[in-house]
């Protein structure tokens, strides 16, 4: 297996002063953070890292402190939560970082499955946010046919020892990488975006804790516990997402009680990476609504 390297993979990384390694539990996180003010937690989606809100991140640490982590498996943090990378055990490890740097968040973002962990950091209590902001969230299980396939299929891939390494090979030129990210979500990002992710998934380690974050996923139960969700919350969406449908934010939003919904039209899975300024604009719209 091999791991991306900070003085290699990381050599340019975005942000890179704001970033640092702390120990937390049996975790080595890489973690950012910036800014000054209420605190706001960033939480990247399934098979990013903390690359994705290179944009978002200084815009947003003009009127707060911002910490985004890479969550376990994904980019520059090494060893894996007791209860691995199952939901529960993701919140509860992010909940154990945020305990060690002594920071409360007044505002959780989660992009995708981040949006998944910062909710159950919420129901179990582990964080009391004013709000909770949804950037192209997947909250719901995935429709139709998907929700049978895609999981088995993560399964599948998790306990085949040879699939990161395949998956790596896949992606390690930059026409394969653009390519790949526009097919999987939609979106159209800048080369140095679409660089990042090459860099990232050309490393075996990064692509097993993806395969192994959506083997261990079940959304279910999770959906069925949303409901419970009891902060404002504000979810937004790129209409160009082929990733996580409209109908799937919809859905969750109307189990959200008094929750709003934002579509950004001609945007992907990766509006937060296309439009940051945009993006930026409504997270501090809403966190004056909720202060």
């Amino acid at each position: 297996m091999s791991a991306p390297r900070w003085s290699v993979e990381g050599r340019d990384w975005p942000n890179r002063a704001a970033s640092r390694f702390v120990e937390s539990g049996r975790i080595r996180w890489h973690v950012q953070q910036m800014g000054a003010g209420p605190v706001v937690l960033l939480l990247h989606g399934t098979g990013a890292a903390t690359h994705s809100w290179r944009g978002l991140m200084p815009l947003l640490a003009e009127r707060f402190t911002v910490v985004a982590p890479d969550l376990p498996g994904h980019g520059f943090t090494t060893g894996r939560p007791s209860g691995g990378l199952a939901m529960p055990a993701m919140a509860r490890a992010v909940g154990n970082l945020l305990g060690t740097l002594g920071v409360a968040p007044d505002l959780v973002v989660g992009h995708s499955a981040g949006a998944a962990i910062g909710v159950r950091m919420v129901l179990d209590g582990l964080v009391r946010p004013r709000g909770v902001v949804g950037l192209n969230p997947a909250l719901m299980p995935f429709p139709g046919l998907a929700a049978q396939l895609f999981p088995t299929l993560a399964r599948m891939l998790f306990v085949n020892p040879f699939a990161p390494h395949i998956v790596a090979a896949m992606v390690r030129g930059p026409g394969d990488a653009s390519a790949y990210v526009k097919r999987a979500t939609g979106s159209r990002i800048d080369s140095a975006g679409v660089d990042f992710y090459r860099r990232l998934f050309a490393t075996s380690d990064h692509v097993a804790g993806a395969i192994t974050m959506m083997a261990a996923w079940d959304l279910d139960p999770f959906a069925r516990d949303v409901p419970r969700l009891r902060v404002p919350t504000l979810l937004v969406h790129g209409a160009a997402d082929t990733a996580i449908p409209l109908s799937s934010v919809k859905a969750a939003g109307a189990l959200i009680p008094g929750s709003r919904t934002e579509v950004m039209p001609g945007l992907g899975h990766l509006a937060h990476e296309e439009r940051p300024a945009d993006v930026a604009a409504l997270i501090q719209g809403f966190a004056g609504r909720v202060q």
